[in-house]
């Protein structure tokens, strides 16, 4: 199973994220109305940014989303650990410039990597903080339906709760 992956599609180009990768991606993110909604919404913050660009790199699942007609990068995404036991792979840790909010590229994105990964798994799923409106509007664009309950997510010292979408292989 590949986790790292090069896509290319008419807007992305993903590729394996690489350590000259963080300045970019960090002035992607170091926008704070990116993470308004989002469990770790202080991501915007240089530390703790790092901290999660150095997860994401040790995790070997991240990558680097560039626009497909100037080669910017403009966002990231990540393949998470693959579950043997429930035969299924975590996509998530997600986020875009804001110019590229609703004009396809998260979309386009995601088709790419669930049609990448969806051979190898019988699931893929999305775990999304209770109250973020803005991705789970977007995981239930992909056409993923809700798992029943919620899940506790370990964020900076609390507990936030995260929905689970999936789609499943038919």
């Amino acid at each position: 199973m590949n986790r790292q992956p090069v896509l290319i599609g008419a807007l992305v180009t993903v590729r394996p994220t690489t350590a000259e990768d963080y300045d970019a991606l960090y002035g992607v993110a170091a926008d704070p109305a990116i993470w308004d909604q989002h469990p770790a919404h202080d991501r915007w913050q240089p530390a703790v940014f790092r901290t999660f660009f150095d997860e994401g790199l040790a995790g070997a699942g991240m990558l680097t989303i560039r626009d497909a007609r100037d080669g910017s990068v403009i966002g990231s995404s990540r393949y998470g650990p693959y579950d043997p036991q429930a035969d299924e792979i975590e996509i998530g840790w997600t986020f875009f410039a804001r110019d590229r909010w609703r004009r396809g590229h998260n979309r386009e994105t995601k088709r790419l990597m669930i049609d990448h990964i969806a051979p190898s798994v019988s699931a893929v799923t999305f775990h999304v903080g209770q109250d973020n409106r803005r991705s789970r509007s977007a995981v239930e664009a992909l056409g993923a339906t809700l798992r029943p309950g919620t899940i506790d997510v370990p964020r900076g010292g609390r507990v936030v709760p995260h929905v689970v979408y999936e789609l499943r292989r038919r």
